[in-house]
């Protein structure tokens, strides 16, 4: 068919969206589908050209009707990054005879993009082989962008769901994550994995001495320095609960795990928090217990933790300000 779209009498399209009644207008259906902010479209099976596409086209694209000939000027106003699972999704759903709906980024004329819904109708033969496809194209630019919008803020709020608001570092929901996803790769790749628990000494005569507004801010300077401790590719530093941190260090052996918590010690002290009420010394300090384990399959993320947790527990009755990395 070589006349271009514009010229093909409305018939031709108002057969396929449904059959006159008898002494109707066929104009009418060209009208009524011309009036609407749907884009209607016929495409002849055998030939694959457009034997008509609705005038609203230009409007949105800003290609004339004149210029739809066949499925590859279709083809080729697709978002490149869309166009190739478009086009072989809707090739292979029509070959099937399976009417389909598909969502793309159009290309404009002048070489901005809509998003289109395109809904696709299989027309049959009496012998039920394809004759043609109809259906409409549906701007939906605003309904993605809103969609958009709603992932945007999804992620965002996973984000904040894993992140301590008080000190920006991850919380224990992201910890408890981590360290199982961790623990498994440790065990099937035979590497060590590192923990670190720490506890900030006599952090309930710091809250006493200076008010929880300022123990608030001594709990930000202390994750900060811990964070800055630990600050290695694939490292986390989590708040644990109240005034406990956790280090999680995988591919770390002990000897580095022991650096890794002296360093945070150091930057702590570097931080020179004051604290009137320490049992220690003038400034802030923190207990930490350390330990390292290749997981074999007997062992139990849960009864490793509890290990830390007692080295912890044995730094802080041994005098605090102090790192346990041994058996208690």
């Amino acid at each position: 068919m070589n006349k271009p779209p514009a010229t093909i009498p409305a018939s031709t399209f108002s057969q396929q969206a449904g059959p006159a009644v008898s002494g109707e207008d066929p104009d009418v259906y060209r009208t009524l589908l011309e009036s609407t902010r749907a884009i209607p479209w016929r495409i002849d099976w055998a030939t694959m050209r457009f034997t008509y596409i609705g005038p609203q086209i230009e409007q949105l694209l800003g290609w004339s009707p004149s210029s739809w000939l066949s499925v590859h000027d279709w083809a080729d106003r697709i978002h490149e990054e869309d166009r190739q699972k478009t086009v072989d999704f809707c090739v292979a759903q029509s070959q099937r005879g399976v009417d389909h709906e598909a969502d793309y980024r159009a290309l404009t004329a002048d070489g901005e993009q809509v998003w289109i819904r395109d809904v696709v109708h299989v027309v049959r033969k009496p012998d039920g082989s394809v004759e043609a496809l109809v259906g409409f194209m549906f701007d939906i630019t605003e309904r993605k962008l809103a969609e958009d919008k709603i992932l945007q803020l999804q992620r965002e709020l996973e984000v904040l769901s894993y992140r301590d608001s008080l000190t920006g570092v991850a919380n224990r929901r992201m910890f408890d994550a981590l360290y199982a996803v961790e623990w498994a790769r440790a065990r099937e790749q035979g590497k060590p994995l590192s923990l670190a628990m720490i506890d900030i000494d006599y952090f309930k005569q710091y809250n006493d001495h200076y008010g929880h507004v300022q123990g608030d801010e001594c709990l930000r300077r202390v994750a900060q320095a811990l964070a800055a401790g630990a600050a290695q590719p694939g490292n986390l530093c989590a708040r644990f609960g109240g005034e406990e941190f956790v280090l999680l260090l995988p591919d770390t052996g002990a000897e580095a795990a022991r650096g890794i918590a002296e360093r945070c010690q150091k930057l702590l002290k570097h931080e020179a928090i004051p604290h009137a009420g320490s049992g220690v010394g003038r400034v802030v300090t923190a207990s930490m217990g350390v330990g390292t384990i290749i997981p074999g399959e007997a062992d139990l993320p849960g009864v490793f933790l509890d290990r830390i947790d007692r080295r912890l527990y044995q730094a802080k009755s041994a005098g605090r300000n102090r790192i346990c990395d041994i058996e208690p």
